[in-house]
């Protein structure tokens, strides 16, 4: 709001240069391209089951997950194409009610289907090992280094809540277009942080929502197993949805899973059209001498363009997840780790400090935190074999870039990506002072 900024990125130009904002834009272009892409895959899972649950005969390809993936995908271009950021406010708030509505009936219709209520759910959680609510991951049986590197590679314990994912969560919300261009579109200043906050806990019911349904999904078909239930676990809520539902309901929770997905899609689309315009095309073309209707233009086009993208990208998930049968919601947040490290970092060495960082360090800083977390982490990421793709051959692979590590060297989980990201970006950025710190010397 002081500086009068309408992408996040402009304030790194004005405060390092044009070379930290553009590798910044890049990053999130590139990220969010990737994770908003990955998500859309669940798009093409709702047609697939509801496909299958229409003709049972009929075998399912990865067409039949593109065709749900574009459907979803260009309803949602068109209509932030033609209304921009406020048809994604307006859609948002109605995609939102339509989603807490789909929860609350959703978590009432399998609870009710499950035998013995609450008492059938105590007992199957009670009975699972891992159910209790704060897990540390540390097994005290193990020397110190064996059990550090194990609380490390486990993923959802009290240690990657507080201290993984309050990193993670301010790259997403300080650092992401996405999220600023909504605090942005607020009347004031102070709309803006009491939209922040209340955003904040809002949060709160509707994870421990979602969770719940995955909770009692599980509870339901442990107690009343389906022989015909999908082998994909991205799979088993629409399974649930289609097959065991009432009419009314299951169309009300359809909508529902649509609705987020086009909320969180529409809301991207926007805020990679403004980055793109406001970072790249702008300053590439002169401000002054284009007019608001061509910028408006233009950003219609970057929209239909990421929109194109993304559905790839969704159809490459689709296929990694046919071949290779992983969790799209790790992949989904992991590929956000990867980056946004690098984001958070420049964005506090920015805030916290005054005199250090240099534009064209601050590039090299930003490449060397990416290759930090990919590297450290031992990040493996489903991919295609290259030598394969040379011979005009697709086959899947995996690419593990921690393989130089020694094996006593801990797999670090996805929430904290950002963490070890922000470390080395701002450690090696951090080193540098700003010229005009020098030439005053």
């Amino acid at each position: 709001y002081r500086h009068k900024v309408q992408s996040i990125y402009e304030f790194l130009n004005l405060r390092f240069g044009p070379r930290t904002r553009n590798m910044a834009s890049v990053i999130f272009l590139v990220t969010r391209v990737l994770g908003i892409g990955v998500r859309l895959y669940l798009g093409g899972v709702i047609i697939v089951v509801v496909w299958r649950h229409l003709f049972p005969g009929v075998p399912v390809t990865l067409g039949t997950y593109f065709w749900g993936i574009l459907f979803t995908t260009v309803v949602t271009t068109i209509y932030t194409a033609v209304g921009g950021i406020k048809a994604v406010v307006w859609t948002d708030l109605i995609q939102a009610c339509l989603m807490i509505g789909a929860i609350f009936f959703a978590i009432g219709a399998i609870f009710i289907a499950i035998p013995g209520g609450m008492e059938t759910v105590r007992a199957s959680l009670a009975a699972n090992p891992g159910a209790g609510m704060f897990q540390t991951g540390w097994d005290s049986a193990k020397p110190f280094g064996e059990a550090l590197k194990g609380m490390l590679e486990t993923p959802y314990t009290i240690f990657a809540a507080i201290i993984g994912s309050t990193f993670f969560t301010m790259a997403t919300h300080g650092t992401d277009q996405d999220m600023v261009q909504r605090l942005l579109t607020a009347e004031n200043q102070a709309k803006a942080k009491r939209s922040l906050i209340v955003s904040g806990f809002a949060d709160i019911p509707i994870v421990l929502g979602f969770l719940a349904i995955g909770l009692l999904l599980a509870v339901h078909y442990e107690t009343d197993p389906d022989p015909s239930l999908p082998v994909s676990a991205n799979e088993v809520f629409a399974y649930y949805i289609v097959n065991e539902m009432p009419v009314v309901i299951r169309g009300l929770i359809v909508a529902g899973v649509f609705a987020t997905m086009m909320g969180s899609t529409s809301a991207a689309l926007n805020a990679l059209a403004t980055s793109f315009v406001k970072d790249f095309y702008l300053p590439c073309s002169g401000a002054r001498d284009v007019s608001d209707r061509r910028s408006v233009a233009v950003a219609r086009t970057a929209t239909v363009v990421f929109g194109a993208l993304m559905v790839g990208v969704a159809t490459a998930a689709a296929y990694a997840v046919l071949q290779t049968n992983i969790t799209i919601i790790p992949l989904a947040l992991g590929i956000l780790g990867y980056s946004y490290g690098s984001l958070l970092a420049v964005f506090l060495l920015g805030m916290l400090t005054e005199k250090r960082g240099c534009d064209r360090a601050n590039v090299w800083a930003m490449l060397a935190g990416i290759v930090a977390v990919l590297v450290f982490c031992k990040v493996k990421v489903p991919a295609i074999d290259l030598a394969s793709l040379l011979r005009g051959q697709l086959v899947p692979a995996e690419w593990a870039f921690g393989a130089l590590l020694p094996a006593w060297w801990p797999a670090i989980a996805w929430p904290y990506y950002v963490l070890v990201g922000t470390i080395f970006t701002f450690g090696v950025a951090v080193l540098f002072r700003s010229p005009q710190t020098v030439e005053q010397d």
